[in-house]
């Protein structure tokens, strides 16, 4: 079953995965969504895994990976992490990743990325990580973030 949903899936969307290369000219970004223990983390919310799941443990394995390629070469890394106002709700979702719990915090294999130089991290109202980086101002957090450094790729 999950072989067919694939293979549709390669038929509907002609992406291909490909191992990533670091050039040493090209700056890279990384860019993580919503990898936090609301999405991620068995038991830990509504929208949470309720029992143990080998295509979101592999997903965090690999992220965590990559982000460690990306700061040992100090790579700019940008994580969305989904975080809500308790008041505010997200309709069509039940409340989740409420602001100010464990929820909206990076799942524990991500969370030393908090500490590293070149990670930023962007708590975001919405599903989408572009929209959710516009400041009142109409500035955008993941538009300034990519021009500051000067990022001609993005890996997520």
């Amino acid at each position: 079953m999950v072989l067919q949903t694939i293979d549709l899936l390669r038929n509907e969307i002609p992406l291909e995965q490909e191992t990533v290369n670091f050039s040493e000219d090209a700056v890279i970004g990384l860019v993580l969504v919503d990898i936090i223990n609301g999405f991620c983390t068995v038991g830990a919310g509504n929208l949470a895994p309720r029992e143990p799941n080998r295509q979101v443990s592999g997903m965090i394995s690999e992220s965590a990976a990559l982000a460690r390629q990306f700061c040992e070469k100090k790579l700019p890394v940008m994580a969305f992490l989904d975080s809500h106002q308790p008041n505010k709700p997200e309709d069509p979702y039940p409340p989740h990743c409420i602001a100010g719990t464990d929820e909206s915090n990076l799942v524990p294999a991500l969370r030393w990325l908090e500490k590293e130089q070149n990670v930023r991290i962007r708590r975001k109202e919405c599903f989408d990580g572009y929209l959710g980086s516009i400041e009142a101002d109409g500035s955008n957090v993941f538009v300034d973030w990519v021009k500051q450094n000067q990022i001609k790729t993005v890996s997520s």
